[in-house]
């Protein structure tokens, strides 16, 4: 999912290695593994900025705001609120 990259075959002799990396690079020439190389790691777990929502009505006996648009993240999830940027 990380990089859009497909498993191995499932069978005609690939082994219980469907999910692996494969080959990293060439082999003694450069003897190590060059920068920016596409590998497992985190995925998911952004910070991320809405812009331009629009603030609907302000709940002050509830504590709740009302935005119109898509809030990412959890339920239940902190989200903080400020002025536009740009």
């Amino acid at each position: 999912k990380r990089w859009g990259q497909h498993h191995l075959r499932m069978s005609h002799g690939t082994g219980p290695v469907h999910r692996q990396v494969g080959s990293m690079g060439a082999n003694s020439s450069p003897s190590r593994v060059f920068k920016n190389k596409k590998m497992a790691g985190q995925y998911g777990n952004e910070c991320v900025t809405m812009l331009n929502l629009e603030v609907i009505k302000i709940d002050s006996d509830k504590n709740l705001i009302a935005v119109k648009g898509a809030v990412p993240g959890s339920r239940g999830g902190i989200v903080f609120v400020r002025d536009t940027v740009k």
